[in-house]
């Protein structure tokens, strides 16, 4: 396969993750609420974790392939690009004060997820603990959500969607979308992995890069859409939502796929887990400690997510 037919499959693979996650988002939202979920479950529950779809079915697919490589960089490079790049951007355009305590859980257990990451994969491959503590962050996230969401919408009316479409025409968009997530995944999967052997690219740096970017485009659009209206609070919240979903769930459901503990490479273990660490640290720690997300930490994250794009090259 040439590399610009690698390329095209890429993009094309980025187009149908992004429409069919957009599809299948609205689609579970308006089936939730017709089943009688209440608004903020599915605030909390159904959207956060519908919007890291594109990033689980990469990885899951790429691990079923024997492909850990793209598996473990879609998803850790998918945290360090949303941290390191995207909310930099939110930081940089739409600086913003921080009210801790709202923040507070969520940041400490992102940024936990890295470390719990970090420390179970220098043997070589994703210990058995770390997941078991990766997962038990997810349902602490999880908790933390709903328990969050009741709070926010105690004595408040919640939007009724359920008039907006027929239940056949949702089923109909759930479906789509499902299959343009799944197909698009496998597209960017093994384009990705075409332009690694074609241009030369160890698959990681693609995986980290290519792959990584194309599954966050869906933080990227909510982020540039919450610039133009100035909501940074639904960027930042968004973003730090997605992170640690896709830190404690996504690789040891990639080892629960494959069967056995996710093989992890030096480097990943070593520049891609670090970084992301590193990135995630500092940006939740200005964000706790300045009660701030400002242009300053903004062009730092950029700075520290540039130089670690450099050293990967």
């Amino acid at each position: 396969m040439s590399i610009y037919l690698a390329l095209l499959l890429s993009v094309v693979g980025i187009i149908l993750l992004v429409k069919g996650g957009d599809w299948f988002v609205d689609a579970a939202c308006d089936l939730a609420q017709m089943a009688g979920i209440p608004p903020f479950i599915i605030g909390a529950t159904v959207v956060s974790l519908a919007t890291t779809l594109p990033e689980m079915i990469v990885s899951v697919i790429a691990a079923t392939g024997g492909k850990t490589e793209m598996a473990i960089g879609n998803a850790v490079g998918s945290v360090t690009a949303n941290t390191g790049l995207i909310m930099a951007l939110a930081m940089l355009f739409l600086p913003m004060a921080v009210e801790r305590s709202r923040y507070m859980k969520q940041c400490l257990l992102l940024v936990g997820a890295a470390s719990v990451l970090f420390a179970g994969s220098q043997s070589g491959s994703l210990s058995l603990w770390a997941s078991v503590v990766l997962g038990l962050i997810f349902v602490g996230f999880m908790t933390v959500n709903v328990t969050a969401a009741r709070h926010d919408m105690a004595g408040a009316a919640g939007e009724n969607r359920s008039g907006k479409n027929s239940v056949w025409k949702d089923i109909l968009m759930f479906v789509i979308g499902t299959v343009c997530i799944v197909v698009g995944s496998d597209l960017l999967v093994d384009g990705g992995s075409a332009v690694a052997a074609a241009a030369g690219v160890p698959e990681r740096v693609i995986a980290v890069t290519l792959v990584a970017i194309g599954t966050s485009l869906p933080e990227l659009v909510t982020t540039l859409t919450a610039i133009r209206k100035r909501e940074a609070s639904l960027s930042i919240g968004n973003i730090i939502g997605a992170n640690i979903i896709d830190l404690s769930l996504i690789l040891p459901v990639c080892s629960i796929v494959s069967g056995q503990e996710l093989p992890v490479s030096a480097q990943s273990a070593g520049l891609d887990m670090g970084a992301c660490l590193v990135i995630t640290a500092f940006a939740m720690a200005s964000i706790l400690l300045y009660k701030k997300a400002g242009r300053v930490q903004g062009a730092v994250c950029l700075v520290l997510y540039a130089a670690y794009l450099a050293i990967s090259m």
